[in-house]
């Protein structure tokens, strides 16, 4: 159902793009738009990994140096039929864990100190399946191509607001008083709108990694607990992050400071745990 619901998703958002396009600027906007968006996604995508984990002051971690983690991701994997990634920890307090990497053959699992001091292995199990989940699911490449298609969209909106306020619009003296109202409210709405259905794909998405995280590990309790636990913990000390990373994360690091569920980037926790309880476990 969520995979149904995020290709849903992902066409409403070409078919806003196609809608801006075909409105303000024709077909010659859209495809100038969507080409320049590409282009900053596709460097996004390629590089985003090392950028993240340098942001984070992540550090990578062999066998030898954690070898209970290690073990743990490298069981994980071969349940999950992944190649190893590497696994890197990131210093601080705030227990949260997150997967980049460009694809399955290049990825990466990373934890905070935190979560390694209060989650038990169980627990740890659940998180790290969820990871894992993300990058068998290719949900970076997805979220690419949601940025994408939301980037296009919202410089098609800053267009729209340079041709209201130099008076740009295409129509005829009659019109011309609704055309500058429309390109204001395209201006201001499709942003707003993009962001919105991005959001919902992010959160579509944990609602798979968490039903696949549960599988591979065997123990959606396991991961139940560790969400409750991660999302109390974020609360009270939210990380200091970065809002462009914050779907990344398997719990919002941004928990304390969030304002409206519309633009979270994760599900609510309590409907999260209450979807892993009703599992069986395996």
């Amino acid at each position: 159902m969520n995979t149904i619901k995020t290709g849903l998703l992902l066409g409403v958002l070409t078919g806003l793009l196609m809608l801006i396009g075909g409105y303000f600027g024709g077909k010659q906007g859209v495809v100038i738009a969507f080409i320049f968006a590409t282009v900053m996604n596709f460097g996004a995508y390629w590089f985003s990994d090392k950028l993240i984990l340098r942001m984070y002051k992540a550090q990578e971690v062999r066998e030898s140096q954690a070898p209970q983690l290690y073990a743990v991701v490298k069981n994980l994997a071969l349940k999950a039929g992944l190649p190893m990634p590497k696994v890197y920890i990131v210093p601080g307090e705030t227990p949260n864990a997150f997967a980049t990497g460009r694809n399955r053959d290049h990825a990466v699992v990373a934890v905070t100190e935190g979560i390694l001091r209060i989650l038990n292995r169980e627990e740890l199990e659940g998180v790290l399946a969820h990871e894992l989940t993300h990058i068998k699911n290719k949900d970076m490449l997805i979220g690419s191509i949601a940025a994408t298609l939301a980037g296009a969209i919202v410089m098609l909106a800053n267009m729209a607001q340079w041709a209201a306020i130099f008076g740009g619009s295409n129509r005829d003296d009659s019109e011309e008083g609704s055309g500058v109202i429309g390109l204001i409210a395209m201006a201001i709405l499709a942003p707003i709108a993009a962001t919105i259905i991005q959001m919902a794909i992010s959160r579509s998405r944990e609602y798979l990694a968490d039903e696949g995280g549960a599988r591979v590990s065997g123990k959606p309790y396991g991961l139940a607990g560790a969400l409750e636990k991660l999302s109390k913990a974020s609360q009270a000390m939210p990380m200091d992050a970065n809002p462009s990373t914050a779907h990344m994360f398997i719990v919002n690091p941004l928990t304390g400071k969030s304002l409206m569920n519309l633009f979270s980037t994760h599900p609510p926790i309590e409907e999260r745990v209450a979807r892993l309880r009703s599992m069986k476990p395996m």
